[in-house]
């Protein structure tokens, strides 16, 4: 198992946390993450605005991992979406095609149209499996109660992930925290978008947004947050502070990526997970759950 792995632009920028966790356990679980040092934005910023410039920065990104002969491994939802969705363009037009290569041609660059793009969870999923998950586990999480939040593109628009699983009913991340012996509950309105969308243009709906979120996860009895994008990560750690002095409320919802909770189960330290680098502390969480001082 062999992947170009993209960490796009926020994710060096403010959650390497999440780059920690994701290349700890990937090496765990036998998952060759190979650097492509010339990747760029995935073009997800300009798509509201110039999509033809937005295509071309992801048909770019997609022509130098095939150079490499390696499928590409995401951890932002939202690259994963921009570049799955320009693989999917191109392989259905041939004149579109055509019109990306003149200008890659410019660059030195030639697109064939072989790229295939992958969310981790999805490799974890699909390619390693709960089974081998589960025999890597050597912490007992205890059951810790998770509240997983999916976000707008790890499984929209579906036309592009035809087949992975039902958009309106998911349940491919619960599958792996509960591999790792946490528990997955449910809450009210967890298929809502985070805010972050809105945040620039409009903070006081994008927070209000994510607080109506954190009120049913907080209701549920959940202990924790589970995500698989660095913007919601923004929404729901970073702002989760923000949030509580702006609406007079509290929280103390740990918010961990995938990994964090995957590499828990499987021994890692908090500081391979990047744990110190959450903003809602974790330090609590840990020692209660799994005993680490």
């Amino acid at each position: 198992m062999k992947y170009a792995l993209f960490l796009g632009c926020t994710i060096p920028a403010r959650s390497r946390n999440y780059e920690l966790s994701a290349r700890a356990v990937a090496h765990r679980l036998g998952v060759e993450f190979v650097d492509i040092f010339d990747f760029s934005c995935c073009g997800f910023p300009l798509k509201s605005s110039d999509m033809k410039q937005a295509g071309l920065l992801a048909a770019r990104n997609l022509a130098l991992a095939e150079s490499e002969g390696l499928a590409i491994c995401t951890l932002c939802s939202a690259c994963t979406s921009m570049l799955a969705e320009e693989a999917h363009h191109l392989e259905q037009d041939r004149g579109l095609l055509d019109g990306v290569n003149a200008e890659l041609n410019k660059v030195g660059l030639a697109y064939k149209g072989h790229a295939k793009v992958k969310h981790f969870a999805r490799v974890l999923l699909e390619d390693v499996g709960v089974d081998r998950i589960r025999a890597e586990v050597k912490v007992d999480l205890k059951g810790l109660p998770v509240a997983t939040h999916y976000g707008c593109h790890y499984l929209k628009p579906s036309e592009i992930y035809e087949g992975v699983e039902d958009p309106e009913d998911p349940s491919s991340l619960e599958e792996l925290v509960n591999a790792a012996g946490a528990r997955s509950v449910e809450y009210q309105h967890k298929k809502d978008c985070c805010g972050g969308a809105v945040l620039v243009a409009d903070e006081e709906t994008a927070l209000g947004m994510a607080k109506r979120k954190l009120d049913h996860v907080k209701e549920a009895g959940a202990r924790a947050m589970n995500v698989v994008c660095p913007f919601c990560s923004v929404m729901y750690d970073d702002n989760q502070k923000s949030i509580e002095s702006q609406f007079e409320t509290d929280y103390q919802i740990p918010v961990l990526y995938l990994p964090q909770i995957l590499g828990l189960a499987m021994g890692f330290d908090r500081k391979e997970l990047g744990l110190n680098m959450n903003v809602v502390k974790t330090k609590s969480l840990t020692k209660e759950i799994i005993g680490e001082k």
